[in-house]
C-alpha cells in the first residue's frame, strides 16, 4: 500500500496548491474518502494524514470519520423495525445523514475561514455510540479527511457532498479480503465471540453494504484499490 500512501499524499498536497492559487484567502482542504466495510478507508486516511502532518512544524491534517454520525441505540429502539436496524447497523439508514451533510456544509462554506472551530461527533466503541463534540478542527488544521462508507453514495441525501468537497477518494477492495477483515473486526471489538458468527454478520451485513457503496457510487475523482501488504 505504500503506492497508495504517497499517491494520496501528494494529491492532496497538489490540491491544496490549486486552491491557494484561485483563493485569496487560505482554505481548508476537504477530501471525501469513502469506500466498502474492510477496504481499510480508516488505515489509509491515518497514513495520508500523518504524512501531511510530516511536512509541517505542527499537525496541519487530521482524520474525521463518520461514526459519531450512527444514531444512537436508543434512537434504534424507537423504530419499527427495530431488530432489523441492529442487525443491518452500518447501512446507510442507520446513520444521522441530515447531520453528515450538515456538517460538510459548515466546513465547506468556511473552509477560507479556518478561525472558525468546529466540533464533530465521535464514537465510542465500548458502549457502541456516538459520543457529541469529541472531534474539535482547530484554525490550525490545512486538511481535512473526511472518511465513511456512504460519503460518495448517490442517494439524497448524501449525493450532494461530492460537491462540497475540493477531492473525492474512492478505495475497493476484493470482498472476500473485506469479509476477512471485517469478521477479524467484529470478534475483536467484542460485537461476535466466535468466528462462525463472525462470518455470518459480515456476509449478511457488512458485504452488501459494501456492494451498495461500490454500485451506488457517485463518481469519485480517483480510485485506488485496497490490498493486503505482504
Amino acid at each position: 500500500m505504500e503506492s497508495v500512501y504517497a499517491q494520496l499524499t501528494d494529491r492532496a498536497i497538489t490540491v491544496r496548491d490549486e486552491l491557494c492559487r484561485t483563493c485569496s484567502t487560505p482554505t481548508r482542504v476537504l477530501i471525501a474518502l469513502a469506500g466498502p466495510p474492510g477496504s481499510g478507508k480508516s488505515t489509509i486516511a491515518r497514513e495520508v494524514v500523518a504524512r501531511l502532518n510530516k511536512t509541517a512544524e505542527k499537525p496541519v491534517a487530521m482524520v474525521v470519520p463518520m461514526d459519531g454520525f450512527h444514531f444512537t441505540q436508543a434512537t434504534l429502539n424507537t423504530f419499527t423495525n427495530r431488530d432489523e436496524a441492529f442487525a443491518r447497523r452500518g447501512a446507510p439508514w442507520t446513520f444521522d445523514a441530515d447531520g453528515v451533510v450538515d456538517l460538510v456544509t459548515s466546513l465547506y462554506t468556511t473552509s477560507q475561514d479556518r478561525s472558525i472551530v468546529h466540533k464533530v461527533p465521535g464514537f465510542d466503541h465500548i458502549a457502541k455510540d456516538p459520543l457529541k463534540d469529541t472531534i474539535t478542527i482547530t484554525s490550525d488544521i490545512e486538511y481535512v479527511i473526511l472518511e465513511g462508507n456512504w460519503l460518495l453514495l448517490d442517494e439524497a441525501p448524501w449525493s450532494i457532498i461530492a460537491n462540497m468537497v475540493h477531492d473525492t477518494w474512492f478505495v475497493d477492495v476484493q470482498p472476500e479480503l473485506a469479509l476477512n477483515r471485517v469478521a477479524n473486526r467484529h470478534l475483536q471489538s467484542g460485537i461476535e465471540s466466535n468466528w462462525d458468527d463472525a462470518v455470518r454478520r459480515a456476509r449478511n451485513n457488512d458485504l452488501p453494504n459494501g456492494t451498495l457503496a461500490r454500485t451506488r457510487l457517485v463518481r469519485p475523482a480517483i480510485v485506488v484499490q485496497s490490498i493486503e501488504d505482504r
